[in-house]
């Protein structure tokens, strides 16, 4: 079993992670670490936030010469911005002159924050509910995608749509319909977006998506839309359906849920399907080289809660940010009469970020559930496990119901 616990405000000192389960002897640098965090900062429509920091990690622990060891890893991200919020976010006395914020705004966890914890500064709740704290999601997820690239498992993403503005062509359809290259690389599909603005896959889409921006900006407005994450290089048998908790889509459901303003997970063509037949929604099972494979690809690599062997394909979609320029009702708690919402420092749009962050949440249910069923101490003898379950996969299923 692999875990990770993050800790860490958007205006404290920094974020740190802890990411324990991992076997030893996986390569993994500083520099690795630091391009996906990189990744995520990018996209047309983000806040002066991107201006000011520039994440990298410091590792503390768990990797030495570039390769782990097999104890828990901790890294370190630090918040450039701390220096300007130290009388605000110190962890000693507080200053006499700081403000107490008592305006929720709308969408936030300000106001659901502050009941549950009982606090009397809706700053407490602000701070740790931020996206900020997805810096170290991306630092932790960056872990599991390296041990998963060993295994020829490759993770990408692209934006679908923001502020309903879809492409003429999705290239969702290829990925439905299982036409892809014989030996498909997920993460292909990133190296194309991360070249556009907002992490679509052509120029015409990109310069419909920054006028609808450009609009809402000039409105003090936001926006959300939905984008796509791959896996590549899938082995059959991943997840169970055994158990409700050992089901691999649930698991990912849970976890790309959990990503700040992500409202909604599918698997595959869910929703598509559920406005078909039956005959025209599962994907037939074929025999090619020696392997099971499907026409289609509409269950989104997942049947059962188990891996086909096919890419798993997830969509989501995110609101729009709730931070408005032009903000909307709320109540003051301090007096709790009707005021504007208050404004805090934020994007006008994140689906691109968002993308890249649903990225690293794929990449580390997804080695969690490879660690779950390879094991190993070591990341030779998962590669053993490994080998000796793939090879001889098809020779077992066919000899066991050869004659029956």
């Amino acid at each position: 079993m692999i875990r990770f616990l993050t800790a860490g405000e958007s205006h404290g000192k920094g974020l740190s992670a802890i990411v324990e389960g991992f076997p030893s002897n996986i390569s993994i640098s500083k520099e690795y670490i630091d391009f996906h965090l990189a990744r995520r900062q990018l996209g047309y429509g983000r806040g002066l936030r991107m201006k000011i920091e520039t994440d990298r990690v410091d590792i503390l622990s768990g990797i030495r010469f570039q390769k782990t060891i097999g104890s828990p890893i901790s890294m370190f991200i630090k918040n450039n911005d701390w220096e300007n919020w130290i009388d605000k976010m110190t962890s000693d006395e507080k200053a006499t002159n700081v403000e107490t914020i008592t305006i929720p705004r709308p969408g936030h966890a300000d106001l659901v924050g502050v009941s549950k914890f009982n606090l009397d500064d809706i700053r407490n709740s602000i701070e740790r509910s931020s996206a900020r704290e997805t810096a170290a999601r991306v630092a932790a997820g960056s872990i599991a995608r390296k041990f998963l690239e060993y295994f020829g498992i490759f993770i990408g993403s692209f934006v679908e749509s923001i502020g309903g503005i879809y492409a003429k062509e999705s290239f969702a359809s290829d990925l439905f319909d299982n036409k892809l290259p014989k030996n498909f690389n997920a993460w292909n599909i990133s190296k194309i977006t991360d070249k556009n603005s907002v992490r679509v896959l052509n120029e015409e889409h990109e310069k419909k998506i920054i006028g609808k921006i450009k609009s809402a900006k000039k409105k003090g407005d936001t926006l959300g839309g939905t984008f796509f994450v791959v896996a590549s290089g899938m082995p059959v048998g991943l997840g169970s359906f055994v158990h409700y908790d050992t089901k691999l889509d649930a698991d990912i459901a849970h976890s790309l849920m959990s990503i700040n303003a992500v409202k909604a997970v599918e698997i595959g063509s869910a929703f598509s399907s559920a406005e078909t037949l039956g005959s025209l929604s599962h994907d037939e099972i074929i025999l090619q080289e020696e392997k099971f494979t499907r026409k289609t690809n509409r269950a989104g690599g997942i049947e059962g809660g188990v891996t086909t062997g096919l890419p798993v394909i997830v969509r989501a979609a995110m609101k729009p940010i709730a931070t408005l320029m032009s903000p909307i009702e709320a109540v003051d708690l301090s007096n709790m009469q009707k005021v504007i919402s208050r404004r805090e420092r934020s994007d006008f749009v994140a689906v691109p970020a968002c993308a890249v962050i649903a990225e690293s949440m794929l990449a580390w249910i997804i080695a969690k559930h490879f660690r779950m069923k390879f094991g190993g101490d070591s990341l030779e003898e998962t590669f053993d496990n490994y080998s000796n379950y793939t090879k001889k996969l098809f020779r077992r299923v066919r000899k066991n119901f050869k004659g029956k």
